[in-house]
């Protein structure tokens, strides 16, 4: 797959948390240029640091605000695609999660993916092209248990416009698709459960190699799917 994306546009959002490092690694082994919104300064944030010609940062870009979502959409190049791994996770249960929290993993979650889906869609729209929309839902929307219902139902909101959208964008030829993966091995999850199986969580390389499918013009007819990538998990 070293040049399934050669020459190719694309957007990595979330680039900078536990997952992003991967799925850019793995989006420029094959061939793309990755434009990243980052929220702060550019300087020194994760990936973006790194001098490649191929990573294109964009400081100051709040995901949840309609205004600076459109206007960096508006300011890329033709983009073949849109990866989304912004979000956040909080854990409560129902009698402690109040309705700030609920609207907190709402917008950092849904808002944040629908507000990229839409605008990545006006883009690639516009180019006349087609396209690839790649989502995150969550094992704890497809399979709910109680202990985190904020952030389970911003996980079903995000796999219900993946849905939708892939409908919607047919004619277009924008498959749109999101992966639905378990608790991922990364370092802020280990501290948090240190007597896990760690062993069993899916490794974020394995993650962002189904992505890397996902968006690639290998994938030529699969659009709204639900991807599990649970590992052992």
């Amino acid at each position: 797959m070293s040049s399934d994306l050669e020459g190719r546009q694309v957007v990595v959002t979330g680039a900078a948390g536990g997952l992003g490092p991967a799925v850019v690694d793995a989006l420029l082994a094959a061939g793309a240029t990755c434009h990243l919104p980052l929220r702060g300064r550019a300087q020194g944030a994760g990936q973006d640091a790194r001098p490649d010609a191929r990573i294109v940062s964009v400081a100051g870009v709040d995901l949840t605000d309609e205004a600076d979502v459109r206007a960096f959409y508006a300011s890329r190049p033709p983009l073949w695609a849109s990866v989304h791994l912004a979000g956040g996770f909080r854990a409560a249960p129902m009698l402690d999660t109040t309705l700030a929290d609920l609207r907190g993993q709402l917008e950092l979650n849904l808002t944040t993916a629908f507000l990229c889906c839409r605008e990545a869609a006006r883009n690639m729209r516009a180019g006349g092209r087609g396209g690839r929309i790649a989502n995150v839902s969550s094992r704890a929307a497809a399979i709910p248990a109680g202990g985190a219902i904020a952030y389970t139902v911003a996980k079903a909101g995000v796999a219900a416009l993946t849905a939708a959208l892939a409908d919607e964008l047919r004619e277009d030829r924008i498959l749109v698709n999101a992966i639905v993966p378990s608790i991922i091995d990364t370092p802020v999850n280990r501290a948090a459960m240190p007597t896990a199986d760690h062993a069993r969580w899916p490794k974020p390389a394995e993650i962002a190699g189904a992505l890397a499918w996902l968006i690639s013009p290998a994938n030529a007819v699969t659009s709204g799917a639900l991807v599990p990538v649970y590992g052992g998990a």
